[in-house]
């Protein structure tokens, strides 16, 4: 029997950057505004102004999502160069002070920043998620339970935010640790059926929690409104190809999953608690780090659970058409993440603009 579709969503956050200072700057919705005449529903402008947002449509496969992530890149490039700027893609930016940063005039965003104060006006970071089509919202839950376990191993490989207000954090992703001052984040808890988890959102909007279920804000949710996994544990990926990549593996593994669930086959579960440990790691040393691999309860090199993930995966590759896309897995592995790269500029210049050009370079890189 052959596997479902598994649609694809992939929707990323980018810096709009002044091109003589290298700070980021408020785009005032130009380029959102200029690029609805074109991209229509496709571009958004975000909490700040120095944030646009571009999703994909919905795509068939990976194939048709690399056409349309590599579409939408070239576009808003295109977009933010007519109004004297260049886009980057990043974590965070490497020395801009959120503090400068404007909120963009939205009702919504009014009432995210009056209830959350500083920790919404310093979230000043840039992430990159991705939906999975599902069959039906049951199977959305036990793919959730799941696909928890990996959230650390795909984090590790998106690592692109090591500098945080013009200080390096120590952290390959510092952009996690500012997103999680926000309430309702991380790794969900393990929920028993879609009712289960309906009924858990239906009790924040009853008392006041959330007005509706856009505000949980885990690594990974069941969509509110849509029959999609979403992933949004990611830092935003400064070259397509990575962003093409993981979203790859995303894929293979909710098929991966769906396949086991079907020869009655049941993933392992794991505490919340744990997970947790894992992600931290991430946070900390992206891929030169290890990771606890609960099954054998001893600790194991970071690239080799990557590795691991891999091979689990590989039985669905072929009908998902996404071998080659997956296989770029391995070149980041070499290369290291965004989080390496930066870094690796920083101590050869010492100069924190040379690595904003550097994020430039690789965010049109290949296009």
């Amino acid at each position: 029997m052959p596997l479902p579709t598994f649609t694809l969503g992939i929707e990323e956050e980018f810096q709009t950057i002044d091109p003589d200072t290298r700070e980021l700057r408020s785009h005032m919705s130009k380029i959102v505004d200029n690029g609805k005449i074109t991209l229509h529903e496709q571009v958004k402008a975000e909490m700040h102004e120095s944030v646009v947002e571009v999703g994909t449509n919905i795509c068939q496969n990976i194939h048709e999502a690399r056409t349309e992530v590599l579409h939408l890149r070239r576009q808003v490039i295109e977009l933010a160069g007519n109004v004297g700027l260049r886009i980057g893609a990043a974590g965070t930016h490497p020395f801009s002070r959120w503090q400068d940063q404007p909120i963009t005039p939205d009702a919504r965003y009014d009432k995210i920043v009056e209830e959350l104060q500083e920790a919404a006006r310093s979230n000043l970071v840039f992430g990159m998620h991705v939906h999975v089509g599902i069959e039906n919202r049951d199977i959305g839950v036990y793919m959730m339970n799941a696909l928890r376990y990996f959230l650390p191993h795909l984090f590790a490989l998106s690592t692109n935010s090591p500098f945080w207000e013009g200080r390096e954090t120590g952290y390959k992703s510092f952009r996690t640790k500012v997103f999680e001052r926000f309430p309702r984040t991380g790794i969900p808890s393990y929920f028993t059926s879609a009712s289960d988890y309906d009924e858990f959102i239906q009790l924040l909007i009853k008392t006041g929690c959330i007005d509706n279920g856009k505000k949980i804000w885990w690594d990974l949710r069941l969509h509110p409104f849509f029959d999609t996994i979403e992933y949004r544990i990611c830092d935003m990926m400064m070259r397509p190809d990575e962003t093409i990549a993981v979203a790859a593996v995303m894929q293979a593994l909710v098929a991966k999953i769906y396949k086991l669930k079907r020869q009655n086959l049941n993933f392992r579960l794991y505490r919340s608690a744990l997970i947790k440990e894992n992600k931290w790691r991430a946070a900390r040393y992206g891929l030169d780090g290890t990771m606890i691999d609960f099954g054998k309860q001893e600790e194991v090199p970071t690239r080799a659970l990557i590795l691991e993930l891999l091979d689990f995966v590989d039985d669905v590759l072929d009908e998902l058409g996404s071998r080659h896309e997956v296989e770029y897995v391995l070149q980041m592995l070499e290369q290291g993440t965004g989080a390496d790269r930066q870094l690796a500029v920083f101590r050869e210049t010492g100069d924190l603009t040379k690595v904003v050009d550097y994020i430039l370079a690789e965010t049109s890189h290949g296009l």
